[in-house]
Order: structure tokens, then C-alpha cells, then sequence
């Protein structure tokens, strides 16, 4: 019997960025002394918005997870944890046609306008 990995990569043993456990080089894993679980308050708005978006349907926690590991790994590896959240919202919006153009992810972010 195969593994479902094993269907995905082939039969080889492929890893991803976001596979690094038993890796060296990346330092402690950071502990707040704050206890509290976001250090922003957008990290907290992306939490809640990745959970209204999944609870209305429009993406399973699996496409979610995927997503996120689908990450180029140059650009995984820059990010923050709920930047990467951020990300996979917006490839998975994106995919499913439910975000404008203007604020497609491979597009970059609306230049900000002045309002002087």
C-alpha cells in the first residue's frame, strides 16, 4: 500500500520550505513573555478573517494548509507566520475568483494614493 506522499512526490523524498523540523540553523523558536497569542493587531484580524472565510465555505482549512505550502520558499522563509496566513488567504481568494484585480497577490498591493 502507498502512501499518499508518496503519490504527490513521485515515490522520492521531497521536502518544502516549510518542512524544516530536525533542520539546523534557524534558531530558537522565539517565546513572548506576554503571553498574549498576536504581537499585532492585524495578525489578529487575519486569524479571524482566515476563520469567517473557511466558515462560510470558501476554502477547507486542507486548500488553506496548501496553500501556505505553496509559498515560493525565498519568500516562506521571509515571511512571518501570519504574513503566511495572509498570503494563502490571498493566493486562495485569488484562485477562486473572489478577489478584485487590483488587489491580486502576484500584483502587488494598490500604490497608496496621497491625499495632500
Amino acid at each position: 500500500m502507498r502512501d499518499d506522499h508518496d503519490d504527490r512526490t513521485g515515490g522520492r523524498d521531497v521536502s518544502r520550505a516549510h518542512d524544516i523540523g530536525g533542520q539546523t540553523g534557524f534558531g530558537p523558536v522565539p517565546v513572548g513573555e506576554d503571553g498574549l497569542p498576536f504581537h499585532h493587531d492585524w495578525e489578529a484580524r487575519v486569524y479571524a478573517l482566515n476563520g469567517a472565510l473557511r466558515a462560510r465555505g470558501l476554502y477547507s482549512v486542507d486548500e488553506f494548509r496548501d496553500a501556505i505550502e505553496r509559498i515560493p520558499p525565498q519568500e516562506y522563509l521571509e515571511l512571518s507566520y501570519y504574513e503566511r496566513w495572509l498570503r494563502a488567504i490571498e493566493t486562495l481568494l485569488s484562485e477562486k475568483a473572489l478577489l478584485p484585480g487590483a488587489l491580486h497577490p502576484d500584483d502587488g498591493l494598490p500604490a497608496a494614493q496621497d491625499e495632500g
